[in-house]
């Protein structure tokens, strides 16, 4: 199947066979035909990178008129760097319809300027939620004639908490608008959206939706705490042609290890919210000019984050929710390429782990982490095999080819081989020589049937895991009243609160337990999902 096949007019199929696209991806194939015919609302269910932007744009910009220079579609996505990252790929797709115009609204750039934009007439808008928003409040752009809105990475949108800026979007469009939702996940709050947004959407499913690119492998390391950066380093040395994104949980934690690094001599860089937009831009420029072949990177920094030749993800702690998980490692194995997604956790943070097997059918592997030895080894093969596929050119090396046989005549080749890597291997070896073995095997996790793992029936209490803890700067206390002002439990009933560095337990009395099990549904601090869920007891003592 082509482009051609899908019902693509001409010049569309024509810009994609220039960008050297032959074959549509799945979720393209889905859902270009449907798109095109359908006059109703559509649901598009695809993993990050799985092309989501040409399944949406392409029916989208052949459904727009040239000739009426007013709004006609309007994409709303949850960053500016995806913002722009799909506003170059819709000027992209639509190359050879030059009458179309596209432009992006995002923060953080002049509004009076994109004012200026609006009124030249613009068929197609980019944007980010809360600067639409504000441009409607302000009068600065009509939406009155906008026949489709496109929700792409909804279920990032809504974990942002951008739902009342959604809804303010849509009460500035046309009754009888087509909404096509985009997203690799359909968690509770998306599938809320669905209900109460769309009507009869058609739905489009593309492969392990929610599960991430099947060209991903999983595997987590285990590592004392005392032990995760020095992990990550030989993740680093062990892998010399590596192009990662490495996820920390906070500023500082992605500071603190990108200075690390550059420290140690690794070509590295971190990006943060911290950072103002040009000196972002420019981060963003080295790296994907792998200048920088290492982005350290937080959740939040790192969201419309688009860079389609990472080969690994490393999270250097496990995230506390599967679905935050699924986005950081579906950057990448994008479109089918291998990729590799990499967690660091101690011996306590594998129920996270776990979490996410269980949530999103992964299965991780367990890699016994490197030592010197096997450093040194694989540094050498990947040496010796970029050695062995260089091609000669022999006019370049035709003059000097004589003299330089001659001074290497008196050596075999086993020494020849041997002083070529003997500089690389002392460096190495002066670094790992006395570097102790930090693998641990993964522990064992009781299955939840296990009988002597939950709390028993006649239990006074209930355990509870909750996904925050010291380091979202909280007390005990704060666990406590969050819990109690959510769920409308007495404090008094709080009882047992175990503050963890990035989770923590607490207990209720068991009449209270399904209270708590319904009150989080829909829950968020500071931009991120509280999660709530019953926690295994702990074993007592015999």
């Amino acid at each position: 199947m082509n482009f051609r096949d899908l019902g693509l007019e001409p010049a569309l199929v024509d810009a994609m066979d220039e960008l050297g696209f032959d074959a549509p991806t799945a979720i393209q194939a889905q859902a270009i035909p449907v798109l095109l015919g359908a006059d109703g609302d559509a649901v598009g269910l695809a993993e990050t990178g799985s092309g989501k932007t040409a399944a949406f744009g392409l029916p989208l910009l052949q459904r727009i008129h040239a000739d009426m220079a007013r709004p006609q579609g309007v994409v709303v996505c949850p960053t500016r760097e995806l913002c722009r990252q799909i506003t170059a790929d819709l000027k992209e797709f639509a190359a050879k319809r030059r009458a179309l115009r596209i432009i992006a609204l995002y923060g953080g750039a002049s509004i009076t300027g994109q004012i200026r934009l609006l009124r030249r007439g613009p068929q197609v808008i980019v944007a980010t939620p809360g600067r639409l928003r504000d441009l409607i409040d302000r009068g600065g752009v009509d939406l009155s004639h906008a026949a489709y809105l496109v929700l792409d990475e909804a279920d990032e949108m809504l974990r942002m908490g951008f739902k009342p800026d959604i809804d303010a979007i849509l009460g500035a469009l046309p009754r009888d608008r087509r909404i096509w939702l985009f997203s690799a996940t359909m968690d509770g709050d998306v599938a809320a959206v669905v209900r109460g947004l769309l009507k009869d959407p058609v739905m489009l499913r593309a492969g392990g939706a929610g599960r991430g690119p099947k060209a991903i492998r999983h595997a987590a390391y285990v590592i004392q705490e005392v032990h995760r950066y020095e992990a990550l380093r030989r993740i680093l040395d062990t892998t010399p042609d590596i192009f990662a994104l490495v996820f920390c949980r906070t500023r500082q934690e992605s500071r603190d290890v990108a200075g690390s690094l550059l420290e140690d001599g690794y070509p590295v860089d971190a990006i943060h919210s911290d950072l103002s937009q040009p000196q972002r831009d420019w981060v963003m420029q080295k790296f994907r000019q792998h200048a920088v072949r290492v982005l350290v990177a937080t959740d939040v920094a790192a969201r419309g984050l688009d860079v389609r030749e990472i080969t690994h993800i490393i999270h250097y702690g496990p995230p506390g929710d599967a679905e935050i998980y699924i986005h950081r490692s579906g950057r990448t194995g994008r479109a089918g390429s291998a990729g590799m997604s990499i967690v660091l956790a101690a011996p306590r943070e594998m129920e996270r782990v776990r979490d996410i097997e269980a949530r999103r059918g992964i299965r991780f592997s367990f890699p016994r982490m490197p030592d010197g030895r096997d450093i040194c080894e694989q540094r050498m093969v990947t040496m010796a095999k970029k050695l062995s596929r260089t091609k000669v050119d022999e006019a370049d090396i035709e003059g000097c080819l004589a003299a330089v046989m001659t001074v290497l005549a008196p050596h075999d080749r086993e020494a020849l081989v041997k002083r070529f890597f003997s500089a690389e291997c002392r460096r190495l070896n002066a670094r790992y020589q006395d570097a102790e073995d930090i693998h641990l095997p993964p522990p064992s996790i009781p299955p939840e049937d296990d009988p002597a793992t939950p709390s028993p029936e006649d239990a006074e209490t209930r355990r509870f895991f909750i996904n925050i803890g010291r380091l979202d700067k909280i007390s005990g206390q704060d666990v406590a009243r969050l819990v109690a002002s959510t769920s409308g439990i007495p404090p008094a009933q709080i009882t047992a609160v175990d503050l963890k560095r990035e989770f923590s337990f607490f207990e209720v009395d068991r009449r209270a337990a399904e209270t708590i099990e319904t009150a989080f549904g829909n829950v968020f601090l500071d931009g991120r999902r509280i999660q709530v869920r019953k926690a295994f007891e702990k074993k007592k003592a015999p």
